[in-house]
């Protein structure tokens, strides 16, 4: 079980909740690419591109580095395997709920029998 930080889990999922930063991290994700690349994909300035990857490297998403004048972003696959651990622990919590409820009914019904 992967325990993360609520703030961490909170970037997380804020830069997860944009589309923009989701199509930014699958392009990273396949390949290091530059921001000016990336930014040309987007109908929005440089500027506004050069903001989401912020989120993502804030969240720890991507990394960036420098090579002369430009940036270059890469996916960190670590820290998506980490929102998928989280998400898959909710998932069984919701499970085991509705397995409860399942069973409520399930008494219910045999008790009206």
């Amino acid at each position: 079980m992967i325990v993360l930080d609520e703030d961490r889990t909170d970037a997380l999922f804020h830069a997860l909740a944009d589309r923009t930063r989701r199509d930014i991290l699958r392009r990273v994700l396949a390949g290091e690419h530059s921001v000016s690349a990336l930014a040309a994909g987007y109908d929005m300035s440089f500027a506004a591109v050069q903001k989401h990857v912020a989120v993502l490297d804030r969240a720890g998403l991507i990394t960036k580095r420098r090579r002369g004048r430009e940036q270059l972003a890469s996916g960190d696959v670590t820290a998506v395997r980490s929102v998928a651990s989280l998400l898959a622990e909710l998932e069984q919590v919701w499970r085991g709920r509705v397995a409860r409820i399942d069973d409520l009914i399930a008494s219910e019904n045999a008790q009206e029998e």
